[in-house]
């Protein structure tokens, strides 16, 4: 690969999503590869959130439940958000966590599967969806069974008995993306629903619940999305089967009448059954600006640019990283927006690089992972980050004992 820099930068001149750059608040000097994990913040955001802090909630107080539509945040930001993966406004809210959500999809599926018990993962998955699976099945005991087998047996390991296959559709380690239609209607051919985690998938691909025909999904908000530290989650039920789920966590705003004060739960006729409790509304404040700002996006050339500048940078380390190995698959179509690759002293290499201005990220037990935003990445920044990897490689500069010391957050 033999593209100079100059050409990179020639590149990002003709790059058409290039202005939405200067949407967000990016360090001088600063090479951040890092927005799968967490993205970076809208200067929309900050300004929203300084808004809400001192005039709805500063001015307004607690009337800004009515006045200033706190209390339809939820399905409002979710009706949003189902612009993004293909849903209708009436199937997404905006709720707890992405564990909590799954937590509560998850039984849900098992709801609308009576008579069935086994909840089917992938070996490897995030650890907290395996956990949160887990701590399910050990609660409802005989009800309820998880089963995890190695990817190349997932499909195969469809019965009779999946309740659900509870799947993630950019996995967050090697970045594969499989095939939502089609693994959809694997499961559906044996009887089961699909429940997706598009943590790593929403604002970053092109994801289409409705047309894959995909049963349950839930996300997270802070990474591609750009909601910031901690932001809420996402929830998707598919309106054919909003009528006949049921969630174990009742919560009072999942009441069909909240301020009814009624002693006995009544579920909510619609999405709002599978929220829970009082919605964080300066986190959901800062998240509708995210998604405003995806949303004005063209979300094929956004994609299309991701594909682009991942191949770039795969391109360049293998022609001068060779010490590097892609844990990634190699076409744009088959991964999300992140890159990523192994090497034994991958830890410490990628403190090396963070303390050179290259932020990325580690998982454990070799891989260096990198993501790559079409709305902040340039493509100059691509070539100059794997111009300091191989500088780094080739000195051994990573080969320092306080780049060894493993930090709480990898």
């Amino acid at each position: 690969m033999n593209l100079t820099r100059a050409e990179a930068l020639a590149m990002d001149a003709a790059d058409p999503l290039a202005r939405f750059r200067d949407a967000f608040v990016l360090p001088d000097g600063l090479i951040y590869l890092d927005g799968n994990s967490l993205g970076p913040p809208p200067k929309m955001a900050l300004a929203r959130l300084s808004e809400t802090a001192a005039a709805e909630w500063g001015r307004d107080l607690i009337t800004s439940w009515n006045t200033n539509g706190w209390m339809e945040a939820p399905l409002r930001v979710g009706a949003k958000i189902a612009g993004l993966i293909g849903a209708q406004p009436h199937e997404v809210a905006v709720a707890d966590s992405t564990s909590v959500n799954l937590f509560k999809l998850a039984a849900g599926a098992l709801s609308l599967r009576p008579g069935r018990s086994t909840l089917l993962a992938q070996a490897g998955e995030f650890p907290t969806d395996l956990h949160i699976l887990q701590g399910l099945s050990e609660l409802l005991g005989d009800r309820a069974r998880l089963k995890i087998v190695p990817e190349a047996e997932l499909l195969d390991a469809l019965d009779e008995d999946v309740a659900a296959l509870v799947l993630t559709h950019v996995h967050y380690r090697s970045s594969r993306r499989w095939d939502m239609a089609a693994v959809t209607a694997a499961a559906h051919a044996k009887g089961a629903l699909a429940l997706w985690d598009l943590s790593h998938s929403a604002g970053a691909v092109a994801v289409d619940l409705n047309g894959a025909r995909a049963d349950l999904a839930v996300g997270c908000g802070y990474k591609h999305l750009n909601g910031g530290p901690g932001a809420p989650a996402f929830l998707f039920v598919a309106e054919r089967h909003l009528a006949a789920i049921r969630q174990p966590l009742t919560g009072w705003l999942g009441h069909a009448e909240p301020f009814a004060f009624e002693d006995v739960h009544r579920p909510a006729p619609d999405i709002r059954a599978l929220t829970t409790g009082t919605p964080p509304i300066l986190s959901l404040a800062a998240l509708e600006a995210g998604i405003d700002l995806h949303l004005s996006v063209d979300r094929a050339a956004a994609e299309a640019k991701g594909g682009a500048l991942s191949d770039l940078f795969i391109a360049l380390v293998e022609a001068h990283c060779p010490a590097l190995k892609l844990a990634s698959p190699r076409r744009a179509k088959d991964r999300g927006l992140h890159v990523s690759l192994t090497h034994p002293d991958g830890y410490a290499m990628v403190q090396a690089l963070i303390a050179r201005g290259v932020i990325g990220d580690f998982r454990a037990p070799d891989v260096l992972r990198f993501g790559f935003s079409p709305l902040f990445t340039r493509f100059a920044e691509v070539w100059d980050a794997v111009d300091i990897l191989a500088q780094v490689l080739a000195s051994r500069a990573y080969d320092r004992e306080e780049y060894r010391q493993r930090a709480a957050v990898t």
